[in-house]
């Protein structure tokens, strides 16, 4: 009876024994992570730094060579079409002796004794073509009647002619003198030291906008040249965006394209790319690899209210959406790997992965759009691991 318990005993280990090896060795499922197929918005763009510009900058310069007073004005202080940003003081005349004022005194006199002379040549003239006029005159009734010939009416014309050349030659002889006067009187105005210091030139913003950059902040005892730039203004409404985008992504980015302008400070607002400029130039990355890149113009569309803290020059990202849909099936990036010339996605069917192959109408940096294969809701698995297999039993893991 003994012997009969002990047999019993050890047929229960062996049976318990068996049962732990296989166990053991029965195949375990697999652990993966997993995502669900679902509905929304499908978007795939061209995603780059980009810089903000005005539209529109005015560099208010110098028109004549003068001295600056101290602008008042401060970068983004307001200022309204017409109001003078800068008073330039006009140089002071120089300094002369006496004697060179008597020398512009002398010409002054001479010059207008060259008046004198040249109306009184002009006033000759006349009185040589009224006397010219006359002879003509004569002449042809002589002619007429017979008694000169033709050669000497030919003649008398002919000096008609020179008369009336020489009375335009003492016009114009008049008229330089009179010329030679105004500068010499001119000349002596300025000797004048003595004189009047002339009035502050008000130089003024040719648009209403604030003040971007002030290129001569401090009074400057130095004659400033014609041309030197004083202040830049400017309408912050008027905005703009340049992004350089390679080549490549430049092609898809065709005027019209909607952009979204992010990563500023603020919440994303709408733009739409306006100009591909028709140039590229080449620039070396931060790796060092040369890359052909042509600047993109992209206008804001957003309400000015929704950005007005951009500035002149902010950094800015862009997004240019080259495909869109919605609604459309997505399912994560990690998802989908190649199968032949194909796209495969291992779907989660109870506790096994089944093997489904997908069409896709295009990926962005997370998701991807499933044109056919998959239903809204399925679970899929996420970057499957090499021992995932179809049929293969799995094991949601858990965050």
């Amino acid at each position: 009876m003994a012997i009969g318990k002990s047999a019993g005993i050890w047929a229960v280990a062996g049976a318990a024994a068996l049962a732990a090896l296989a166990w053991a060795f029965w195949p375990r499922p697999v652990e993966v992570e997993a995502a669900p197929v679902r509905q929304g918005r499908f978007e795939q763009a061209i995603e780059e730094d980009g810089r903000t510009r005005l539209k529109d900058r005015y560099t208010v310069s110098a028109p004549v060579a003068a001295r600056l007073e101290r602008i008042t004005l401060r970068e983004g202080d307001p200022v309204a079409a017409g109001q003078v940003v800068a008073w330039l003081r006009p140089l002071m005349p120089p300094m002369v002796d006496e004697r060179s004022r008597r020398e512009a005194q002398a010409r002054l006199e001479a010059a207008a004794a060259g008046v004198d002379r040249a109306r009184a040549r002009l006033e000759r003239a006349r009185l040589a073509l009224r006397e010219a006029q006359l002879e003509q005159q004569r002449t042809e009734r002589l002619a007429a009647d017979g008694f000169l010939s033709a050669s000497k009416l030919d003649s008398v014309r002919l000096a008609l002619a020179g008369t009336r050349r020489e009375l335009d030659a003492a016009s114009a002889e008049e008229d330089q003198a009179m010329h030679e006067r105004a500068l010499a009187a001119a000349t002596l105005q300025s000797f004048a030291g003595t004189a009047s210091v002339a009035r502050a030139l008000a130089v003024r913003s040719p648009v209403a906008g604030v003040v971007l950059r002030l290129a001569q902040p401090s009074a400057s005892d130095a004659t400033l040249p014609a041309g030197t730039a004083l202040i830049d203004v400017g309408d912050p409404r008027h905005m703009e965006v340049v992004s350089e985008l390679l080549t490549t992504d430049a092609v898809q980015a065709q005027p019209g394209r909607r952009v979204v302008i992010e990563r500023w400070g603020g919440p994303p607002v709408e733009g739409t790319v306006r100009r591909v400029e028709p140039a590229a130039f080449t620039k070396v990355s931060a790796l060092g690899i040369e890359e052909q890149r042509v600047n993109t113009v992209i206008d804001i569309a957003s309400p000015p209210r929704e950005w007005l803290a951009v500035g002149d020059g902010f950094r800015v990202v862009v997004r240019v959406i080259t495909n869109s849909a919605e609604p459309a099936l997505l399912v994560p990036i990690g998802a989908l790997f190649p199968r032949g010339e194909q796209q495969a996605v291992y779907v989660i069917d109870g506790r096994r992965a089944r093997l489904q192959v997908v069409e896709t109408g295009g990926r962005n940096a997370s998701d991807a759009w499933v044109r056919s294969g998959l239903a809204a809701g399925q679970q899929v698995i996420v970057y499957p691991p090499a021992t995932v297999a179809d049929g293969q039993r799995v094991k949601v893991r858990r965050p």
